[in-house]
């Protein structure tokens, strides 16, 4: 406990269990499902959680034979898998099953609620270890958490939930302009693309693409990773226009014997053709030699054709995403055959043009990656201020 606080007048050193019950849940048979409204709710993870972490609880299944029971504004917490941690409140009576535990205050609801809130990691990690996270009842009971006087929960948490409200308004408010500024890239893109003048010309890929450039698949069994080998791009590295060297998988170079035609000299697109299918970026200059996995097509532009940033642009736009998504097939994996891609219809300008086109779009680009910058930096501020804040009210600094 830290000594501030214990030094505090009233201020006193709990365990959760000393202060609330417990209910770890468990899950009903499966044949007593239904999502008519049989019985009573069911509320066995995020799946029946709203949006935050003091949102309320929704409706999805239902029980006709019950087994641990919460009440309505019961903390429900997350005790199993990857969402453990993730907490909400309980909009209505519930059954709660085996993914959650439901946690009531004996004597106030939200010091105990702000409390779990602020020990989200911590109790992330209780269940890590483990090839499946798991949060047990004791792991819980044992939490300690620092108690003041009745009066003293109620003025700090009156302080958390006015800061709060306003965290979540900048939050709010910094959100809607990080998506105003990718709505304004995307819609200057798709106006360049849909408002076409004239001396375009149309064709297919395959038209399109360098003599040498046969439009294939990548390798399909890269294997493990190998110290200073072949460096390789995958579909999971699409994340920015132009990728580089470094963080790249390398590769026994013997695997990419038979992969000659996928190659890369740099500075050709790379196109993914399975599960994101459509995401498109550059291989900068240094990637001569590398190649790439299966998911992957690089595309070479006949130079006196079209120009690479603009390529990029082109393949990102509306027109060509749509028919990339209407030829891909698949559940389990979304993906593109060759055939339907080489047939992809493409409308472009001369070079001169394509080269002012890209040059605007590259600095509007740029323009919108430095706001995102700015509002990103925004949202990660606002959450370590709501994290310094909850540190303060558990350790009596408030």
């Amino acid at each position: 406990m830290n000594k501030g606080v214990a030094g505090r007048a009233g201020w006193q050193a709990k365990r959760l269990d000393e202060v609330c019950e417990i209910i770890m849940g468990q899950s009903p048979d499966g044949d007593s499902y239904n999502v008519t409204g049989e019985g009573v709710p069911l509320i066995n993870g995020p799946v029946e959680f709203s949006q935050g972490a003091f949102g309320k609880t929704t409706r999805s299944k239902f029980t006709t034979e019950p087994t641990k029971l919460c009440r309505e504004n019961d903390l429900i917490l997350c005790v199993r898998g990857s969402t453990t941690g993730r907490m909400n409140i309980a909009g209505f009576d519930a059954c709660v099953g085996r993914g959650v535990a439901a946690i009531r205050a004996k004597e106030y609801q939200p010091w105990i609620n702000h409390f779990i809130s602020s020990k989200r990691d911590e109790i992330h990690r209780l269940g890590t270890g483990a090839t499946f996270p798991n949060v047990s009842g004791t792991m819980l009971n044992d939490l300690q958490l620092p108690f003041p006087p009745l009066p003293e929960q109620r003025r700090i948490v009156g302080i958390l939930d006015e800061a709060f409200d306003g965290i979540a308004a900048a939050k709010a408010n910094a959100e809607k302009n990080l998506q105003n500024a990718r709505d304004l890239f995307e819609s200057h893109l798709q106006a360049v693309f849909t408002q076409r003048v004239k001396g375009w010309v149309e064709k297919r890929l395959e038209e399109v693409a360098d003599a040498n450039c046969t439009l294939s698949y990548g390798i399909v069994q890269p294997g493990d990773e190998y110290p200073d080998g072949l460096p390789v791009v995958r579909p999971t590295d699409l994340t920015t226009k132009v990728i580089q060297l470094s963080g790249l998988k390398r590769i026994d170079p013997e695997l990419a014997g038979g992969y000659r035609r996928t190659s890369l000299y740099g500075r050709e697109l790379l196109l993914c053709v399975r599960g994101s299918t459509g995401v498109v970026s550059i291989a900068s200059a240094e990637l001569v030699g590398a190649n790439v996995t299966r998911g992957i097509v690089p595309i070479r532009f006949d130079a006196d054709l079209l120009t690479p940033d603009f390529g990029f642009y082109l393949m990102s736009s509306g027109s060509v995403q749509s028919q990339i998504r209407e030829k891909t097939y698949g559940a389990a994996l979304m993906q593109i055959n060759i055939r339907d891609l080489r047939n992809i219809m493409l409308s472009f300008p001369a070079l001169k043009e394509q080269k002012v086109i890209a040059a605007k779009l590259d600095a509007l680009s740029a323009k919108t990656q430095r706001l995102e910058s700015i509002y990103q930096q925004k949202l990660a501020a606002l959450g370590a201020l709501k994290k310094s804040l909850l540190d303060q009210a558990f350790t009596g600094a408030l």
